[in-house]
């Protein structure tokens, strides 16, 4: 039995139809870490889907009643880039519920891994990216309205800039500062609730980034070691400046050098090295970590979802 739960149901899935987005793929990773003994059937806890109170902690009252009406303008979906159905919208209320469950389990056991969620590109007012509502977002909110927490950090390893994350929580960004190829200022008198650190291309979606308090923007074609060594120094100057409650770890696929999506070049091997060092640095910090999945758009499924597979197994290793 692993000392941690995981967060899943069947309900995961997408609606989407055709799709480079692999919605099966939740199912797919459930079924692998069951089938090779990674994880045990009791590790697994079903979520109830989120209040629409815990939705708007994190959204507008708006962009809510659009999305349960069903009254999205053409634009809206268009830049939602998955087509509108009340089945899809059920579907993310569900992995915002699975978010705040494995936010919770991390609280009482270390660590708490959704398998799904990560939606990262939704913003307070709008869908964007394959992203309806932030998950990621209505989770720490969620922890903060019920006094569980008052302070959380995120540490975005999709290969894609978490721009919805960065934008909900600007007001908390105080002088935020870049890695990469844009250069890097100073903390000056910074003060926030929520600090958000993403680690990306550079030359990849979103065309606009919202500024993070930290953004390491990478080069095309990184591969392992470059990665790590980036990642290993934003972590070592983001825990530097702020001490987080909770660490929300946004565990993409897609800087694997065969996603379809991405433009990194990093080993299926180097990629769990990658969850190993975050989930390492926040343990010697005794900083609890809730873990969701993102993106994944490898040419080969079944690499995302060993991918995905993996980093439940690096959770294990590091917290056994």
């Amino acid at each position: 039995m692993l000392p941690f739960k995981l967060i899943y149901s069947d309900a995961y899935y997408l609606p989407i139809g055709e799709h480079v987005f692999p919605a099966q793929k939740y199912r797919l990773i459930q079924q692998q870490l069951l089938r090779t003994g990674a994880a045990a059937p009791d590790d697994f806890l079903t979520p109830e889907p989120a209040r629409d109170a815990d939705v708007l902690l994190a959204h507008t009252p708006a962009w809510v009643t659009k999305l349960r009406s069903g009254t999205l303008s053409a634009r809206d979906e268009l830049v939602m880039e998955v087509p509108y159905s009340m089945e899809l919208v059920r579907a993310f209320w569900l992995a915002a519920g699975g978010s705040i469950l494995a936010a919770q389990c991390a609280l009482r056991d270390r660590v708490g891994i959704s398998i799904g969620g990560g939606f990262h590109h939704a913003f307070a007012d709008h869908g964007e990216g394959f992203c309806m509502i932030n998950d990621i977002a209505v989770a720490i909110r969620k922890l903060q309205h019920q006094g569980s927490i008052a302070r959380a950090m995120t540490v975005d390893c999709d290969v894609h800039q978490g721009n919805g994350t960065a934008a909900i929580f600007a007001a908390n960004n105080g002088a935020a500062f870049s890695f990469g190829g844009m250069g890097a200022r100073d903390f000056a008198g910074f003060e926030s609730d929520v600090f958000t650190i993403s680690l990306h291309q550079e030359n990849n979606y979103p065309a606009f980034k919202p500024p993070s308090s930290i953004d390491v923007n990478l080069a095309d074609d990184v591969g392992d070691a470059e990665y790590l060594a980036q990642l290993d120094k934003a972590l070592s100057a983001g825990l530097h400046q702020f001490d987080p409650q909770l660490l929300c770890y946004v565990a993409g696929a897609d800087p694997y050098r065969e996603d379809q999506l991405g433009g990194l070049s990093l080993t299926i091997e180097g990629l769990k090295k990658r969850d190993e060092l975050v989930l390492r640095a926040a343990k010697a910090r005794g900083i609890p970590v809730m873990v969701t999945l993102a993106g994944g758009y490898a040419r080969q499924v079944e690499d995302t979802v060993t991918i995905h597979c993996n980093t439940v197994i690096a959770a294990r290793e590091v917290y056994s």
